[in-house]
């Protein structure tokens, strides 16, 4: 059956029928191939003749740009031959250089051992001696010694690296002829944890250049809006983009579905994914859907599973869960049966969203928008990635930004892709990679250059705070504890809680996680699985939780505060005032709800202190008669401030790489900064991240298509697809929609835009 007659039984379909929104065909591409400017060496050479492989121009042109001593990212779509392209330029290097080697950093282990494979295929085929393996946490004590003296390709990853780098005398020769660090997968390095990779990157640069050597970095990433400045930022060296893709894709077809086109209902789009899961596997299409999170993972197999039964379609055992969390054996198990054709179905978290090896799929579904356009095209390419015919659905959850594309299929459609933001202000991240960086090398002026703008601040307060001394040499560690052990990947602070259950650790959460996520009466989700958070011991930093199986979950109650510190800039926004600084934000969680199927079952108060700390924000201020005017026109400017700073935050995840919840918000009638109402939307993360910024900076584009997305919603008072926030801590009062639109108005003619001009659907 084809993919065609599938879209066509759905349309017929009572349970379908009207909720395919929009189906676009992609047609096929022929691949462009393009010969090097120079042939490769004879073991490379033959071995391409070998295998009947021609390069596409992508490969090509990575390999030219290589040879010329230029940096790399290469952006071109998944399953186009990104593996290839970086191998080549490396082997040869390592083929014409005996002392050179390689690093390659990989985000997840999965994707690690499965890269080793290909690498290890590839020089035994070619006789390059490498001896590449894997050296991270897992790697067995009595193997490291000879990996740091006999392999010239490592296979790691950045948390590992991080741990090596102090111990950079047992690498010395490895560092000493490094001519090139990969990194695959680049574009999961934005936010806190791009951060610490930039830094991360800049100490392993300075260690070489101790060694010296100079390694060039090919990175590889999802098509990003600013692929040069995201990989510049990330390493600190300048890049070349290789974004032509010269790869073949047979023809594509995308379908919008959305379950809700007649507004927000209690209906389940995960149930839908289910259905439309079964549809494929009845047209013998062997179909991946992704999900948000875990739980929901199981809970579609599960259901998929069920209906499988009830309409006779396959089997069972044909549909199968992936996800973290599985022993590797597990998961192993399940490639291999995806590869080989044994199941019709498999329904994972984005954990086979990275390169893993799995064969050719037929169809992809995504339950729910992924969150950036990124991730959609990084989920979709995992379908026909043989060149066959494939299809995409997007099965539309009732969040705004979901609500919005399906509004819009030619936005969605033509939607560039966003920018990835690498912060290098956070004065907590820098502090902490400096501190690792004295523990591995003292630091001097010339220093300056490496770690940028923040450098001697935060040195001059290391100093003042004792964690490094002054010495002939330059500024060495002086802490009591190792600085690596203190510096995790994923948070800013220091001040880490750990969640213990029967007397093992569960996980580590950082105090503002631990506030929302792990306050006490909490239903904590770890792997799948539920506990109930028995207590929570601020002074030393323990949460103990036991396991539990209840059929609600619980949702934080806030209030929150901010004071200005620092007006960075400021500027007339029309009859408005746009500002961007430095602020300090105290939330105080004073209750919890406890929730059943989106009804309050009931509303426990909490005993916590404010969670306090600096970051980064954009607040605009309305003129005063632009209140007026609202109260005239009977709407509520409360409730129609609070719907703007709800509606922006929802918005912003369609502009920039991040989460709706990487951002906080704040919508008072008065505030002693500005004089009058304001709103405020900040960055969740100590120190910020660099979102209110980026916000700043392309306000205008924001309030254009945050306007479309509330007054589009064909809802009469606010709902979920528009004003209502799932993290809101007020309970979503007071809200206005009517207030919200004229608000947005306002900022769209500031922004020198006619809202009756902007097209609507």
């Amino acid at each position: 059956m084809t993919v065609g007659s599938l879209i066509a039984a759905m349309e017929k379909h009572p349970r379908h029928a009207g909720r395919l929104t929009e189906v676009r065909s992609f047609p096929e591409r022929q691949g462009v191939f393009c010969q090097a400017d120079h042939p490769l060496p004879p073991p490379l050479q033959d071995h391409l003749a070998r295998s009947s492989i021609s390069l596409y121009s992508h490969q090509a042109e990575t390999l030219e740009a290589f040879r010329r001593g230029e940096n790399i990212i290469l952006t071109t779509r998944t399953a186009s031959g990104k593996t290839l392209a970086f191998l080549l330029p490396v082997l040869e290097r390592l083929y014409l250089e005996p002392g050179a080697t390689a690093l390659f950093l990989y985000p997840t282990k999965a994707l690690t051992y499965d890269q080793l494979k290909t690498v290890d295929r590839l020089c035994s085929e070619t006789g390059i001696s490498a001896s590449p393996a894997v050296y991270d946490g897992d790697t067995p004590r009595d193997r490291r010694p000879r990996i740091r003296q006999e392999s010239r390709i490592v296979l790691s990853n950045p948390h590992e690296i991080h741990q090596i780098l102090p111990w950079h005398h047992q690498w010395s020769r490895f560092l000493s002829g490094l001519s090139c660090v990969v990194i695959d997968e680049g574009h999961r390095y934005r936010g806190v944890s791009g951060s610490h990779m930039a830094y991360l990157l800049r100490r392993l640069r300075r260690l070489c250049t101790r060694y010296g050597s100079e390694p060039r970095f090919i990175v590889a990433s999802a098509t990003l809006a600013n692929p040069a400045e995201f990989a510049g930022r990330l390493a600190g060296v300048p890049f070349r983009t290789v974004s032509g893709d010269g790869a073949p894709q047979g023809t594509r077809r995308f379908v919008l579905y959305n379950p809700f086109r007649d507004g927000i209902t209690a209906a389940s789009f995960h149930r839908d994914a289910a259905g439309v899961l079964i549809e494929c596997m009845r047209h013998r299409l062997q179909t991946l859907t992704f999900t948000g999170s875990r739980k929901m993972t199981e809970l579609v197999a599960l259901w998929a599973r069920e209906e499988a039964v009830r309409e006779r379609v396959g089997t069972p055992d044909g549909i199968a869960a992936y996800r973290a969390g599985y022993l590797p054996e597990e998961r192993r198990e399940i490639e291999s049966r995806l590869k080989s054709g044994s199941l019709a179905g498999v329904v994972s978290t984005n954990a086979l969203e990275l390169g893993i090896d799995i064969g050719s799929l037929d169809g992809v579904i995504l339950a729910g928008y992924p969150g950036t356009m990124m991730a959609t095209w990084q989920q979709s390419g995992r379908a026909g990635r043989r060149g066959e015919e494939s299809v995409t659905f997007l099965i539309a959850s009732p969040d705004p930004l979901d609500q919005y594309f399906m509004r819009h299929p030619d936005l969605f459609f033509g939607s560039p892709h966003e920018s990835a933001i690498v912060d290098l202000e956070n004065p907590y991240i820098v502090s902490g990679q400096l501190l690792c960086a004295a523990a591995e090398l003292p630091l001097t002026a010339a220093d300056s250059d490496c770690f940028g703008p923040r450098f001697q601040e935060c040195a001059d307060a290391l100093k003042a705070e004792r964690l490094v001394a002054e010495t002939p040499r330059g500024l060495v560690y002086a802490g009591s504890r190792r600085p690596h052990e203190l510096v995790g990947f994923s948070a800013i602070s220091r001040d880490s809680f750990r969640v213990i259950s029967n007397g093992r650790t569960l996980e580590t959460m950082d105090r503002g996680q631990a506030f929302r996520e792990a306050h006490q009466g909490a239903v904590l989700l770890h792997q799948g699985d539920q506990y109930l958070v028995d207590s929570m011991d601020l002074g030393h930093g323990i949460v103990r939780v036991s396991p539990t199986d209840v059929d609600y979950y619980t949702r934080p109650l806030k209030s929150v505060d901010i004071t200005v510190r620092d007006v960075r800039d400021s500027r007339r926004f029309g009859d408005f005032m746009l500002s961007f600084g430095e602020v300090e934000v105290s939330e105080q969680y004073y209750a919890y709800r406890i929730i059943r199927n989106d009804a309050i079952l009931g509303i426990e108060p909490l005993d916590l202190p404010p969670l306090q700390f600096s970051t980064r924000a954009v607040w605009f201020t309305p003129p005063e008669s632009l209140g007026d005017d609202l109260i005239n026109r009977g709407a509520d400017p409360d409730g129609g401030l609070h719907g703007t700073e709800h509606a922006l935050i929802a918005m912003m995840p369609f502009q920039v790489l991040c989460d709706r919840w990487d951002l906080g918000g704040l919508s008072v009638p008065s505030h002693p900064a500005t004089g009058g109402p304001a709103v405020f939307v900040y960055d969740g993360y100590e120190g910020g991240i660099g979102l209110a910024e980026k916000a700043y900076d392309i306000f205008g584009i924001l309030v254009r298509h945050t306007y479309t997305l509330v007054s589009e919603c064909p809802c009469e008072e606010g709902c979920p697809a528009c004003i209502y926030s799932p993290k809101c801590g007020n309970d979503n009062q007071p809200l206005d929609k009517e207030g919200t639109i004229l608000i947005l108005e306002a900022l769209c003619r500031a922004a020198g835009v006619n809202p009756g001009e902007i097209e609507k659907r």
